[in-house]
């Protein structure tokens, strides 16, 4: 399925050029964005977003990163199939963390990637989880942010109910105000205009005020079915595979998409784990002020080549 189209010139990929690589059957992309240079003596980083976000998120941190570890320390984002510049699926049931972990796995090997170390975020996470079991010598190392091995059912259903407001919602006016009140739960020290450059990584909004979505929308229909009261089973065999190699843990202070109570287990699973609180932020975590990056960037080049 031919990917969604994007317009170049949308802001918050202007400072992301991206290739496409194909993964599956000829029709079926991810779009890419490589710096710094891919070469043995230094581990790529690899940044996998959220469940329906996009490689905009890791704008900051790959400014930030490469101040802190040079120009040519190699990094590379990825919209995993049916987010920003990929290629969709187009079957709610096709999405799943197995699918995007088997893509990823096929990235890896068309840029010669024989060991990195995984940023992921949320759904990024569990992606970076399931790459573990499907081809464990590719990861070196890996930052988890607000993500475990299963996902808080309320963070769902507030993603969910979010979509469907900003869909229905037609004025420019309106949806400012709407995308902005529901980011400020999240970023509650961001003026409005940064609210509004972060709400267009989620979509574009037409003249008439409609927003299209920077991804698929049966990504959505994949959760339609999630309750606030259900229980979903943590997939502990998965995050047991991070536990014998460097591990960091990043813990955004006001997000809903990693209970305390998972975050209590995965300590105690991995001692040996570094840690990361957020301070005053959500998820997806921008990742944009320097103690933060500086923290990881410190992560990153304790992991043995």
């Amino acid at each position: 399925m031919a990917a969604r189209s994007v317009p170049a010139d949308h802001p918050p990929f202007a400072a992301l050029p991206v290739r496409f690589v194909t993964v599956g059957g000829a029709e079926e992309r991810l779009a890419v964005h490589v710096a710094g240079r891919l070469a043995d003596d230094r581990l790529p980083v690899v940044c996998l977003p959220g469940y329906t976000r996009n490689m905009s998120d890791f704008t900051e941190f790959a400014g930030l990163l490469r101040q802190r570890l040079g120009p040519n320390w190699p990094l590379v984002l990825v919209d995993l199939r049916g987010r920003g510049r990929s290629s969709d699926l187009g079957r709610a049931h096709d999405y799943t963390s197995v699918a995007d972990a088997r893509d990823s796995a096929e990235l890896a090997r068309a840029l010669a990637i024989d060991r990195a170390v995984v940023v992921g975020q949320g759904h990024g996470g569990q992606v970076a989880m399931t790459l573990a079991a499907l081809r464990p010598t590719l990861i070196a190392g890996t930052v988890l942010i607000d993500a475990a091995p299963a996902t808080a059912p309320r963070s769902l259903i507030r993603l969910r109910s979010n979509i469907k407001a900003i869909t229905a919602s037609r004025g420019v006016a309106g949806l400012t105000i709407m995308l902005r009140r529901m980011l400020a739960a999240d970023y509650p020290d961001l003026p409005p205009e940064e609210l509004d450059r972060l709400a267009a990584r989620g979509q574009l909004v037409d003249a008439r005020g409609r927003a299209a979505l920077l991804f698929d929308p049966a990504l959505i229909r994949r959760i339609e079915a999630f309750e606030q009261d259900d229980v979903l089973l943590p997939q502990w065999q998965l995050f047991d595979l991070l536990v014998d190699r460097p591990l960091l843990i990043a813990a955004s202070e006001l997000t809903d998409q990693l209970p305390r109570e998972l975050l209590a287990e995965m300590t105690e699973r991995a001692p040996a784990a570094a840690h990361l609180t957020i301070a005053g932020r959500g998820s997806p975590a921008l990742l944009d002020r320097d103690p933060e990056v500086a923290a990881i960037a410190g992560f990153i080049r304790q992991v043995p080549t």
